[in-house]
Formats: structure tokens, C-alpha cells, sequence
């Protein structure tokens, strides 16, 4: 008679798996080792003196010269420390710590965070869904379409209508395709009625199988302000073709300033200011992120009263400087396309110098309110008051965090700042994120902080923590601006 393998239970999470010897829990966080539930991950501390490039090394093996102990020089993360769940029992990791003769506490959990998602900046000028469209991931809702910025749009992803206010499909797959974002991978998106992407952080965009090189100079306006001055006596008119603001020099203050003559031209669209016209054509992805793909269609008829004559020139390009033509006006006042004179290239290329590599930008967003705030003190309240106040320094994965103001704690962190494989994640589904907060050791104990659960540096090394004793060293990225 074989003998019956025995499960135990893992309260890592609000999931409570049954972990059978040798296996792991449904997050792939947690596992049965020899009876006892061990954290799979090690626990990652931040070594300032890790040489840039050097490999990520344990500690607690033959090499390690028993050095790192001390100073301002390590930080304990949330990485790999495990959670606080239940909630009622203090954080992981409370570690003392000096710095420059200063006592202070860091209280260390991986968050499981049911109320987050990411929101992605995508630098393209060309046209990804109309605001409020829907984007999914594998057929599934995740989030939607949001505002554009200058040169950029953003999306909004994930959040708990996603992740628990939908189909237990729609759920699991917004957990899927946050956890892959924040740790860097690349995801596949599909915004109805607009444009197939792929988003990384830190790569370019991928739009409808076109990979982004340029994030515009800026609008048509700014465009025609900064390089006005290049194109004067060279050109007799000149258009910069954009989605929102297009610009046009001799209408507009630059060229003014400068003494440009009227030209007779007549832009389609709805006039704002001297040489600036918004809605001069659909969004798409054509000039200058709109639908168009010859840009003669955006001009009326050319006006001789107001200095409209054949033989007038006439350079029309793109806020990116990707498209650009060179046209004549024949006896008709018609414009006709011409070969681009060598003395404007220099001007168009100047425009594509000057426009960054389009890129995208992922950024976690949470609410650390809720029981885990338990973790670190007996009086939730008085924690969430000395993040506000900016006595309680919070960081993820020892990357300062940008704090909304109001009431809770809501956070906001650039994923490529934090160390590689920062996040993980519970079948709930939620995501689970490194979380630190860092204050004096005398406002920790005004908070009512689990002052019995302290711990220095050294023993947290020697020793570990509830889930194992495995630690790593790794350099902090730092900000990439």
C-alpha cells in the first residue's frame, strides 16, 4: 500500500493552497519543502556597493566575505519577503537600520493588491483608438484609452473592476497581462476600432506591426516656434502638418516676429490663434498622426490678394520630420510637387534630430491601504497620516514612490526602476509588489509600530525570515532620467 503524500496549507495568501511535498502553490511564489512552506524567491537586498554589471549573488555561500552588513549601503526590500497575510501579524521584515547616525525602521511586505493596474505612456503620433476605446488582451477587457499627450497616448490598464468586478476569464487575464508589463515583458494589446500594439516598458512601440523610432519635436506650432529662423530665406511658406495643432509660418507669431511676408495661403480647419488651425484632418496614421496621406488635402484655395503668385515655394512636413514634400505654385496658384533643394534637407533632418526615440513607459499604480497597513502598526491610521505628511519615506523595492496626495496611500512607481522580477502575483487574482516604508525609530514607535518584531540587518541575513533564510544581493537601478 502506497503511502499517501501530505498536503499542508500555505497562508501566504487569501488563496490558502494545498501544497503537496516537492510542489508549489498556484502563485509560484510559495512551495512544500520537506514539510514546510518556503519562499521560492530569495529576499533581495539592495547592496549600493555592488560594482554596475556584476552578477546577482547569494549571500550565505563560500564567497561571501561576511562584509555587507551594515550602514547605509544595504537596504532590505519587499522583494521576495513574503506578505503580511493574515494581516493581524506585523510585517515580514521590520529592520533597524543606522543612517548617518540615525536610527530608523524599515518595515518590509509584499503587497497583494487587488486595487492597482498600470497606466502606459506610448510615444507614437499615430492614431491608437479613440479616447475612451477599449483595449483588451487575449480577446479579454483590460482597460481602456485615455488622454493624449504632447507626442504621447496613454492607456489605463487593469484596476479592480478588471480584476475582480468582471468574468473570472477577464480577471485572470488583466492579472496576466499586468504582472508581464510590470516585469518588463512585452504584451500584445488590441484597442477596438484602432490599433494592434505591442507595449514593453522601455522599448519602442509596436503599432500595427510598425515599430516606433521618433517621438515628435512637438505640436505643428511648437514646431514652426523653434525652427522658424532655419527656414527663413530658403522657403516661402511653410506648413507643419499635426493631428492637433497645425502651424503655419506665416501666419504665425514666430514668422511674424521675424518679418515674414502674407503668402495667400487658406488652411481647412478651425482657426485658434495667428497660424495655428486645430481639426485640419481625421486622427490616423498618416502626416503628422492624422488620416491623411497627401497633405495638399488640407488647403483651400490660394488667395493672390493676400500674396498668393506662381513660382511661390512651399515645404510641408510632419512633426517627426517622416514625411515632408516641396511644392511650386504653377499659373494657377496650384501647388505642384517639386524635388526637395538641398539647402531645406538640413532643416527636416533637424527636425528628426530633435526628436527623442519613442519609447514605452509603464507605471505600477496601487492603494496600500487596507489591513496590510496592520503590518506595520497597531493604529492603521497613524500610518497612512505620516505618509502624507512625508515623515514615512514609502518605496518599492527601494524605488522611492511618487505618493498622490489626499486620503490613503496611493503610489505610483516607474516598473524599470525597480529590480528585475519585482512582481509576482495570487490567483484572487491581484498582483503582489515589493512595499517598504521608512521613518525614524522613534516615529516608529509614536505610530504604536510592532516594536517587538525589529530586527537588524545582520540577523535578517544570518537567519531569514518566516518563509526560509535565502538572500541576494543586487544593485539599485536608480532612476534611467
Amino acid at each position: 500500500m502506497s503511502t499517501r503524500e501530505e498536503k499542508i496549507r500555505c497562508d501566504a495568501c487569501p488563496v490558502m493552497c494545498y501544497i503537496a511535498p516537492g510542489k508549489i502553490g498556484a502563485c509560484d511564489r510559495y512551495g512544500n519543502e520537506d514539510g514546510k512552506i518556503v519562499r521560492c524567491d530569495p529576499l533581495t537586498i539592495l547592496d549600493r556597493r555592488v560594482a554596475a554589471g556584476e552578477e546577482v549573488k547569494p549571500f550565505l555561500t563560500a564567497d561571501w566575505d561576511g562584509q555587507w552588513l551594515g550602514g547605509d549601503d544595504l537596504f532590505v526590500s519587499g522583494v521576495g519577503s513574503g506578505t503580511t497575510y493574515p494581516d493581524y501579524k506585523p510585517a515580514p521584515f521590520i529592520v533597524s537600520r543606522e543612517v548617518d547616525g540615525a536610527d530608523f525602521v524599515t518595515v518590509v511586505t509584499e503587497a497583494i493588491f487587488s486595487y492597482c493596474g498600470v497606466k502606459v505612456k506610448i510615444d507614437t503620433d499615430r492614431h491608437l483608438g479613440e479616447e475612451r476605446a477599449i483595449v483588451r488582451a487575449g480577446g479579454e477587457v483590460i482597460g481602456h484609452v485615455t488622454t493624449s499627450e504632447y507626442g504621447s497616448r496613454m492607456l489605463s490598464l487593469g484596476g479592480v473592476e478588471h480584476l475582480t468586478g468582471g468574468s473570472k476569464p477577464e480577471g485572470r487575464v488583466t492579472c496576466d497581462a499586468l504582472l508581464r508589463l510590470c516585469n518588463g515583458e512585452a504584451v500584445a494589446l488590441d484597442i477596438d476600432g484602432g490599433a494592434n500594439i505591442v507595449v514593453q516598458a522601455g522599448q519602442p512601440p509596436i503599432v500595427d506591426g510598425q515599430r516606433e523610432a521618433r517621438m515628435r519635436v512637438g505640436c505643428g506650432s511648437a514646431t514652426i516656434g523653434m525652427f522658424a529662423s532655419q527656414w527663413q530665406g530658403l522657403v516661402d511658406e511653410v506648413v507643419v502638418v499635426d493631428d492637433h495643432i497645425t502651424g503655419v509660418v506665416s501666419e504665425h507669431q514666430a514668422g511674424k516676429v521675424l518679418g515674414w511676408p502674407d503668402t495667400g495661403i487658406r488652411i481647412k480647419g478651425r482657426r485658434s490663434t495667428p497660424g495655428r488651425y486645430f481639426q485640419v484632418a481625421g486622427p490616423g496614421r498618416g502626416w503628422g498622426g492624422t488620416d491623411i496621406e497627401d497633405p495638399l488635402d488640407i488647403l483651400n484655395p490660394w488667395l493672390e490678394k493676400k500674396g498668393a503668385r506662381p513660382g511661390l515655394t512651399l515645404l510641408m512636413v510632419s512633426t517627426t520630420g517622416e514625411h515632408h514634400g516641396y511644392y511650386i505654385l504653377d499659373d494657377a496658384l496650384v501647388p505642384q510637387p517639386a524635388p526637395l533643394p538641398e539647402q531645406l534637407k538640413p532643416s527636416v533632418d533637424l527636425i528628426a534630430e530633435n526628436c527623442e526615440p519613442a519609447l514605452c513607459t509603464v507605471m505600477f499604480q496601487a492603494g496600500a491601504g487596507g489591513s496590510l497597513r496592520s503590518g506595520v502598526t497597531r493604529n492603521p491610521v497613524k500610518l497612512t497620516h505620516s505618509v502624507q505628511s512625508g515623515q514615512c519615506r514609502v518605496t518599492c523595492g527601494g524605488v522611492p514612490a511618487y505618493v498622490w496626495p489626499g486620503g490613503g496611500i496611493t503610489i505610483m512607481v516607474d516598473v524599470l526602476d525597480m529590480p528585475d522580477g519585482s512582481f509576482g502575483y495570487v490567483p484572487t487574482p491581484a498582483l503582489v509588489a515589493p512595499l517598504e516604508f521608512t521613518l525614524s525609530r522613534e516615529d516608529y514607535r509614536a505610530l504604536g509600530g510592532h516594536e517587538a518584531s525589529v530586527r537588524g540587518v545582520a540577523d535578517i541575513i544570518a537567519s531569514g525570515g518566516e518563509y526560509g533564510s535565502a538572500v541576494r544581493k543586487v544593485q539599485p537601478k536608480g532612476s534611467r532620467k
